[in-house]
């Protein structure tokens, strides 16, 4: 008897301690994840907040003006009509109950573990960099993030020179 009970015992710590481990999840694990839920459940009106068909429908609307990473993210969870496959119950069912985005992440991930592997390009500091050691594509990709283009440009510099001409408009001094 004495030793059902403590078995019981140790099976119950043994469980919250997992329960434990799998949430605490480090911040940066699931950057991208964590971040639009946040933003997706702060857009909620309080009207659909607790119906699971209302948020995946306002999800969907949500990732229509998303690019990059973010837009990958809606395409893993089916939220854009190109995607291959659709997981927003596992999303919309926990925002409605509400449970943190930490917690809805990891329960995604489980899922489809990509939904984590996604990351946050590095922000690139405009004061310090030397444009001319970075790389074409990273060039390029400075001016997709702005939604520019370089029509005519055939060599690095003239990426640069365009980036330098288009900074002012995307590139705020900080006081």
């Amino acid at each position: 008897m004495k030793f059902a009970s403590l078995s019981y015992i140790l099976l119950y710590f043994l469980n919250f301690c997992t329960d434990l481990a799998l949430s605490a999840t480090p911040s940066d694990e699931c950057e991208v994840c964590v971040s639009m839920v946040k933003r997706f459940a702060a857009t909620l009106d309080n009207s659909i907040k607790d119906n699971p068909k209302e948020i995946e429908k306002a999800f969907k609307v949500f990732c229509k003006g998303t690019k990059s990473k973010e837009n990958q993210f809606c395409y893993y969870l089916g939220g854009l009509e190109e995607s291959a496959t659709g997981i927003l119950k596992k999303l919309s069912e926990p925002l409605a109950v509400p449970l943190p985005p930490e917690v809805i992440c990891r329960k995604l991930k489980a899922v489809d573990s990509q939904i984590c592997e996604l990351h946050y390009d590095k922000q690139i500091d405009f004061k310090t960099v030397d444009l001319k050691k970075l790389k074409v594509k990273e060039l390029k990709k400075i001016l997709n993030t702005w939604d520019e283009t370089c029509d005519g440009c055939v060599e690095k510099a003239d990426i640069i020179k365009r980036i330098e001409e288009l900074k002012p408009k995307y590139v705020r001094d900080e006081l």
